[in-house]
């Protein structure tokens, strides 16, 4: 097993790096304890001064004792990300800029209604994948983010509205990994964090409330089952494999109903039997929102288990893509809805703040190819699956 304590030495640094413990869910960070030669329940302890209060400064833990203090503060740390710029749309939407380590920015979106409140968390710093609707695609990949730059997304959603001082931990009451990135390209990382927000002893999000969007990293997706209970969202946007193809370039590696079947397996993997999958739908005037489409769309998802969640385009500076008409999202609407399925249309937030769906930019600096990135990261956890493993 690899020590959570191990740690490296950059060129020219001299004392190695602190291991940041906002990153770490329970299990990590009782084997963390453990190698200190200190006892499990720490762990338990330490999570709830990171997530429940709010704490970044190790002598505010004052259920620990001085030595133990003492030892964490030469060898650990609790860094949350930089949030830059944080701006507020009239209807009540929250984007926040966050700097990350090397420089990058990404972008996290909460989005209030009512009495929830949903986050919208990025999973990487740009991303590889290149959608042809999304703005975060135009801006290439750069890196992904580590558990503790995702985690940290919600502890300063929280933070923000100084929730962790008042006791009102819950501004937030729902996560999707929806942000920048995909997420299942940052498997390990994107689950640790997932982890967290439903852990009792830091977030308790309950895991219908925590959504991972995926574009359609099967491999990974296969393994998810095994470590996760998160809910489910597939970004399918067509319903033939010739136009995803165009809109999600991903498909041409693992076509629809190769995704589908993966995406079956999880559902079918869990342990509440009522779960589906949201599909999500993005309708683009003249593409992929005609009559036909729709009807195409209700036969290929006869049978199996989900919702469809239609969002109509938001228009972006790089992108020649229109904004259907409000005719034209209520008649694919109402094609659905007499197909028998549960659909909703995705009211647009914060797009006077460039924060609606398929609008997150950030500044990235592209240092891949990205055909090549996802098909060497899907092959990668391809080759990770145990033999069995679904």
């Amino acid at each position: 097993m690899t020590s959570v304590i191990a740690t490296s030495v950059d060129p020219g640094q001299q004392a190695p790096q602190k291991v940041n413990l906002l990153g770490l869910p329970l299990a990590a960070m009782e084997q963390y304890f453990l190698e200190l030669g200190e006892k499990k329940f720490r762990a338990r302890q330490v999570l709830k001064w990171i997530h429940h209060h709010g704490v970044t400064d190790i002598d505010d833990m004052t259920n620990l004792g001085k030595a133990l203090r003492e030892k964490l503060k030469a060898r650990a740390e609790i860094r949350p990300p930089q949030i830059v710029s944080q701006h507020d749309s009239s209807d009540g939407t929250r984007k926040w800029a966050i700097r990350v380590d090397g420089g990058g920015l990404v972008e996290a979106v909460l989005i209030p209604d009512g009495n929830r409140a949903t986050l919208c968390v990025s999973s990487q710093v740009g991303c590889s994948l290149d959608c042809s609707f999304c703005s975060t695609g135009k801006q290439g990949f750069q890196r992904d983010l580590s558990a503790a730059e995702i985690i940290g997304q919600v502890w300063l959603a929280i933070d923000s509205y100084d929730a962790f001082q008042s006791g009102k931990g819950r501004v937030v009451t729902n996560v999707v990994m929806m942000g920048m990135g995909e997420p299942l390209l940052n498997f390990d990382n994107v689950v640790a964090a997932m982890d967290l927000m439903m852990e009792d002893n830091a977030y308790g999000i309950s895991k219908r409330r925590v959504t991972l969007s995926t574009s359609g990293v099967v491999p990974a997706l296969d393994r998810l089952a095994a470590v996760s209970e998160a809910s489910l969202a597939v970004s399918l946007h067509a319903p033939n494999d010739a136009l995803r193809n165009e809109l999600v370039p991903i498909n041409r590696k693992y076509p629809i109903a190769v995704l589908l079947q993966s995406a079956r397996n999880y559902i079918d993997a869990q342990s509440d039997k009522k779960r589906v999958v949201t599909i999500e739908y993005t309708l683009i005037a003249g593409v992929n929102d005609q009559r036909e489409h729709a009807e195409e769309l209700a036969r290929l998802l006869r049978d199996f288990p989900c919702k469809i969640n239609l969002i109509p385009f938001n228009t972006f500076d790089q992108s020649d893509y229109r904004r259907p008409s409000g005719n034209a999202v209520s008649r694919f609407w109402q094609v659905l809805v007499d197909a028998g399925y549960i659909v909703t249309v995705r009211t647009t937030r914060g797009d006077d703040i460039d924060a609606a769906c398929g609008q997150l930019v950030g500044q990235v600096v592209d240092r891949t190819r990205r055909s090549e990135r996802y098909r060497e990261a899907a092959q990668q956890q391809k080759n990770d699956v145990q033999p069995g493993q679904r």
